[in-house]
């Protein structure tokens, strides 16, 4: 039953990484016209907390990144808590915590 919970946990918080890891993609792409591969590093650079990797020239680009990296910090908490609310769960039942 704990494994069950845990797998949907994960299956979750990677279904949010591919969402919001296209989010930034997509944004990188058309924003900053960088090409789909530069895209995907950067996207996934900022959503791993690593930080920008090409210039960004454009103030759009700019606005865009910005908010993405905020954006990313904040899912990086939402994915933590989503992950280990199935750890916790179990600990708080193991020493009978209400």
């Amino acid at each position: 039953m704990y494994a069950g919970r845990l797998a949907a946990a994960v299956a979750t918080a990677c279904c949010v990484i591919a969402v919001v890891l296209f989010i930034g993609i997509a944004g990188y792409h058309w924003l900053a016209g960088l090409n789909w591969t530069d895209s995907l590093l950067e996207a996934s650079m900022i959503l791993g907390g690593m930080g920008p990797v090409n210039p960004i020239k454009t103030d759009g680009a700019k606005v865009f990144a910005s908010l993405y990296a905020l954006f990313s910090g904040l899912v990086f908490i939402g994915i933590m808590g989503i992950v280990l609310t199935p750890v916790v769960h179990r600990v708080m039942h193991k020493f009978h915590v209400e």
